[in-house]
């Protein structure tokens, strides 16, 4: 029987970049899940504190080339509504920033973390599924579904909301749906986007588009159930005029690239984060719509966490390390998943009380800079409004003290 120090179950974003962010502390990885069965056609919007952390992994150069810098977000009120809402720009300039973050397709992305994988001699990659994981006093035993056990000393359940390890770890879920889907593709557009995204925010949800290399966007279009594989079915230059026409062609002329994708929108979180010598990062601990750019940001801060307590180089209590970890995550995850669910359900009340909230808060960020200020800079990190400050205070000691 094989042993690890650490095994990560599930190989997408999340898995790939635990595995790398804890393979250089020594330890012996294994990174369990069967092969991509397709090619993602997706991207995802990196913020600056995600930027950073790829950098301390020594990916951004590789990643650089495929991404799109994010310097403006802008909301846009897209409905028809009696109560409307201005449009509200946030600039990465208005707090210090080159750019809030990045977009980066999916595949090519998953491609650089795979070739890393792949030059790592620390990192042992096993292209099978688990089918259990039993937990002993010395490690957990992993079974795999060619008849292979493996044993570790920590296990990483990075294996999306359907998590076997979850299951195993007799970790319960809350699970909820909304009665939304996303529709899903990238086009490209006769006018420049300057490397700024747009969100309009509609009766059915959000429709959001986002920058990518060239004059190409990714788009996220929340739509009900019906009307979302309605227009996936459409020929691509009807599809194409609709997404114009919903954007009131702000880029001009729209072609869509690639084959369409949806899927039901739902949410989830685990009841807790960890528990002995189980671990969830990922969709395999929390899931949420596609809103705000704060899905694998936030898997993120999961990894870095776990990284603190996992990575160094002094021996680790693995016994407990669940509940550490838990206690680490909890704020974090409850506060993002209930903002996203909170924004989501805003956008389809017809309550005229909630539509007046949305619209009076959209007023101020618009009104006033030192509000917006703050937003945008929770928005990229967790406290980071606090932090600004703080620097910022010790910026001015400094000076008169100098």
């Amino acid at each position: 029987m094989r042993q690890f120090d650490i095994a990560i179950v599930g190989a997408g974003l999340a898995g790939n970049l635990a595995a790398l962010a804890l393979a250089d502390s020594g330890r012996s990885v294994a990174l369990i899940a069967p092969p991509a069965r397709a090619n993602d056609g997706r991207t995802t919007a990196l913020m600056d504190q995600s930027i950073a952390f790829l950098k301390t992994l020594g990916l951004w150069d590789e990643v650089a080339g495929i991404a799109a810098a994010l310097e403006t977000m802008q909301i846009l009120d897209g409905t028809v509504r009696l109560l409307r809402a201005p449009p509200v720009a946030f600039r990465a300039s208005e707090v210090g920033l080159d750019a809030f973050g990045y977009n980066i397709p999916n595949a090519p992305f998953l491609a650089v973390l795979d070739a890393r994988i792949a030059a790592c001699s620390s990192i042992t990659r096993l292209e099978n599924g688990v089918t259990a994981a039993n937990a002993f006093e010395t490690g957990v035993e992993l079974v795999l579904d060619d008849g292979e056990r493996v044993m570790a000393a920590l296990v990483v359940g990075a294996d999306g909301r359907k998590s076997k390890i979850r299951e195993s770890a007799g970790i319960d879920v809350r699970a909820w749906s909304y009665p939304q889907a996303a529709l899903v593709l990238n086009f490209s557009h006769e006018r420049p986007h300057g490397n700024t995204s747009s969100e309009f925010h509609t009766e059915s949800g959000p429709f959001t588009q986002v920058p990518l290399p060239g004059s190409r966007s990714s788009l996220v279009w929340v739509l009900p159930p019906k009307e979302a594989a309605r227009l996936r079915e459409l020929p691509v230059a009807e599809l194409s005029r609709a997404v114009e026409e919903r954007m009131q062609s702000m880029l001009g002329k729209v072609t869509v690239e690639n084959s369409p994708q949806s899927f039901p929108l739902s949410g989830m979180t685990a009841d807790r984060f960890g528990k002995g010598r189980f671990v969830l990062i990922g969709e395999a601990a929390h899931a949420f719509p596609p809103i705000g750019a704060q899905g694998l940001n936030l898997s993120l801060r999961d990894i870095m966490a776990l990284r603190e307590l996992a990575g160094g180089s002094e021996p680790v209590n693995y016994v407990t390390i669940g509940e550490r970890f838990d206690r680490k995550r909890q704020a974090d995850v409850r506060t993002r998943t209930m903002s996203v669910d909170l924004l989501n359900r805003s956008l389809l009340s017809d309550f005229l009380p909630v539509q007046f909230m949305r619209s009076a808060g959209l007023h101020l960020l618009s009104a006033l800079g030192p509000l917006r200020s703050i937003v945008m800079r929770e928005g990229i990190e967790p406290l980071g409004s606090l932090k600004a400050f703080r620097d910022g205070l010790r910026e001015r000691v400094a000076r008169k003290q100098a």
